[in-house]
């Protein structure tokens, strides 16, 4: 397959609403008619915290493969970037109406349902119940 068959071919597989900007729209109306999400903040939340959890990622990369020292400046990066993520992760709660504390409470049970012992389980991690997602 040639580069330009494979684009085709991608194209074909990407939804109306990612390739289209009226289908993008419509699909924005409905949902805001359909629900009582902030669509504007959850996609900006989204949008952030992929971007700042990538911003994190950065920093242990240089210090694993690059030779940055782990020192208290590098320490203080990584503090500043997950404020960041914290800042995101807030908002998405705010734009789907959650409780912080109710996230991490369900975030608790569902680990605590994980793993029963209370202790890290490769089988347990890699092998989940239906449902557990």
């Amino acid at each position: 397959m040639n580069i330009n068959e494979y684009q085709d071919f991608v194209e074909s597989l990407t939804s109306p609403e990612s390739n289209h900007y009226e289908a993008f729209i419509k699909k924005l109306d409905e949902l805001d008619k359909d629900t009582n999400v902030n669509l504007p903040l959850l996609l900006n939340s989204a949008a952030g915290l992929s971007a700042e959890s990538g911003e994190f990622m950065e920093i242990p990369k240089k210090v694993f493969w690059q030779g940055k020292p782990l020192d208290e400046a590098t320490i203080f990066h990584m503090k500043r970037e997950l404020g960041d993520i914290l800042f995101y992760w807030m908002n998405a709660c705010r734009a789907l109406n959650l409780k912080p504390q109710d996230v991490i409470d369900e975030n608790h049970n569902k680990l605590t349902n994980r793993y029963k012992d209370g202790k890290f389980n490769v089988e347990h991690s890699e092998n989940r119940k239906p449902g557990d997602l």
